[in-house]
């Protein structure tokens, strides 16, 4: 049972440079977290399907900093051009949808709201935080995808959303509308209830951390994620990732950063007070 109690103390409280350090190192175990869970769900399903021998042999990439500080170069290491080649394109299109459907919505999402509260019980805050940047990767998977992703020009199999609409004969529109209404839900859910309940909890009384986690947070998913088709994806992708690493991003960032300092951020949703845990 939960019940809203006041947060009374300062034992926890967190100084920046203490803050910026655990995001830092809290941010990027949050990422690969949810980046290998992706993978190896494209990996899986595969391997289910008979597509694939061994579901652990990703393509790990040749090891360099930006392979270890994003995991940019590693894949799932499917070869889906066969799969359509022997008419199985809605297998195709299941192993393609896999990776944020099972991997993130399914797997990383649900456990970070577990572990979220697990720690929030416990008052293991570290361990909290990293609940909270799983949450926001499992949902700047969702962002990277629809709408960033959907209208795929070209035919390149390495990009998933065309593998899904090649594979289950859909328009852009139809998949738009199939996945962009959950993550518009996602997406509103997060800023409407989970952020600002977390804020509060985290940061109670201390307004800088709460706007340095605010504005983290928003251009981690509206510039890091949503930039996904700034280089590949064709003319609209591109320029769906301008428009929200310039303007999105931005915008985001001082919504709710300033929200975050009005009355302790009872003003999201209404309430003055901290959700914890009644065992």
């Amino acid at each position: 049972m939960q019940t809203f109690v006041p947060y009374k103390g300062n034992s926890y409280k967190w100084s920046l440079p203490t803050l910026i350090g655990l995001t830092i190192a809290t941010l990027w175990a949050a990422h690969a977290f949810v980046f290998f869970a992706h993978e190896y769900a494209h990996a899986f399903t595969a391997w289910a399907l008979g597509w694939k021998r061994n579901p652990l042999a990703l393509n790990y990439a040749h090891p360099t900093l930006t392979v270890l500080l994003v995991q940019l170069g590693i894949s799932q290491n499917v070869d889906e051009a066969p799969i359509f080649a022997s008419r199985h394109g809605y297998q195709a299109a299941l192993i393609s949808a896999a990776g944020a459907v099972l991997g993130n919505a399914l797997v990383t999402y649900t456990l970070s709201r577990w572990l979220y509260r697990f720690a929030q019980r416990h008052a293991a805050r570290g361990w909290a935080m990293l609940a909270y940047w799983m949450t926001v990767a499992s949902i700047g998977n969702f962002i990277d995808y629809v709408p960033v992703r959907t209208f795929i020009i070209g035919t390149d199999l390495d990009q998933d959303m065309f593998a899904v609409e090649r594979g289950f004969g859909w328009s852009p529109w139809t998949l738009l509308f199939v996945f962009g209404i959950p993550t518009i839900l996602a997406v509103g859910y997060f800023f409407l209830r989970i952020q600002p309940e977390t804020l509060t909890w985290f940061f109670p009384r201390w307004r800088a951390q709460r706007v340095f986690v605010a504005v983290v947070t928003s251009f981690f998913l509206f510039a890091f994620y949503s930039a996904a088709g700034w280089a590949d994806g064709g003319l609209i992708a591109h320029r769906m990732s301008v428009a929200s690493v310039c303007i999105v991003a931005a915008t985001m960032a001082v919504l709710t950063a300033f929200l975050s300092t009005t009355g302790g951020c009872h003003s999201y949703f209404g309430k003055d007070s901290v959700m914890q845990s009644r065992n």
